[in-house]
């Protein structure tokens, strides 16, 4: 998870390079006039000198962080800049749709057929406008909690299932298109509220399910707890994602490609708010090629109660 950070810490290094900075130039001054009136005393100026090279070291640590810091702040800034692109394409596509299909039904009689596809069309964009603001109210209350050791325990089974019927209907697909493995009831139980796990599941396959279409094949698999942890995985015949990239996609707002030439939906808060939640339960979560491919498989570990 990416919290907010405080400015403090830069502030605090700007002000230690500066006064090192100062101090370094005023040891070197001392360092030159000693040396032209000819002291004679070595050890003094081999004491500036140690003093003065260790400041040169810091202030060069210094600005390699500096510099980190702000290759960090410029890919948070274009991390940003796609996120408000994608959630601007997700506001107004929606939008505009629903803003047609009204003004289609107020302006002119439209057959019985019709009205009921135009009542259809709305539907889906409302969906697809209550999934952006879930992603983002998910988000906020992920940034926002703090880590903590939780009580609370979930049974798997109920909301797995719940949510492979959630995402087929969502994509108007057949539920069999997503197919789930796991031991006979009642199923794995893991630590965590079932909310995060809802979450958590609901993410991984509906991105399993959006980058399949449209003949998507996705299996779910559920183990039996082993040492104290259940995995599970989340299997799609989607195009994959480059070896590359797999370490940036866990990250806030990062989407593979270009947001104008992208025909899939989404914000690039999906797979953040899974490492973040798999984080907060003390889980882990990883991401590897199909075998035989193409397709991408998602693999949870999650503490057994």
């Amino acid at each position: 998870m990416e919290p907010r950070r405080s400015l403090g810490w830069p502030i605090l290094l700007g002000v230690v390079l500066i006064g090192s900075i100062i101090a370094l130039g005023v040891g070197w001054v001392l360092v030159s006039i000693a040396a032209a009136l000819g002291s004679g005393n070595a050890a003094f100026y081999y004491a500036l000198l140690g003093v003065g090279m260790a400041l040169l070291v810091l202030v060069l640590a210094g600005v390699i962080v500096y510099l980190a810091l702000t290759v960090k702040a410029i890919a948070l800034s274009q991390r940003q800049s796609n996120f408000i692109d994608s959630v601007t394409h997700e506001l107004k596509s929606p939008l505009a749709s629903l803003k047609l299909s009204l003004q289609t039904l107020t302006r002119r009689a439209v057959p019985a057929e019709q009205q009921a596809d135009f009542h259809r069309i709305m539907l889906q964009d409302i969906e697809r406008l209550d999934t952006l603001i879930d992603h983002l109210l998910d988000a906020a209350k992920t940034l926002q909690r703090r880590l903590r050791e939780g009580r609370e325990v979930s049974s798997v089974e109920p909301v797995l299932r719940q949510v492979c019927a959630a995402v087929a209907q969502r994509h108007g697909i057949d539920p069999g298109r997503i197919r789930i493995e796991m031991p006979a009831a009642p199923g794995p139980v893991v630590r965590g509220r079932a909310t995060d796990l809802e979450i958590v599941l609901r993410n991984l396959i509906d991105n399993a399910v959006k980058y399949s279409l449209p003949d998507p094949d996705v299996e779910v698999t559920l183990a039996e707890p082993q040492r104290g942890r259940v995995r599970m995985s989340v299997a799609d015949n989607g195009p994959g994602i480059p070896v590359s990239q797999r370490p940036r996609i866990f990250r806030r707002f990062v989407r593979l490609g270009s947001e104008l030439e992208r025909s899939t939906q989404g914000t690039g808060l999906g797979l953040f708010l899974v490492k973040a939640l798999v984080k907060q339960m003390r889980g882990k979560v990883s991401v590897r090629g199909r075998l035989p491919p193409p397709g991408t498989v998602f693999e949870l570990e999650l503490p057994a109660a």
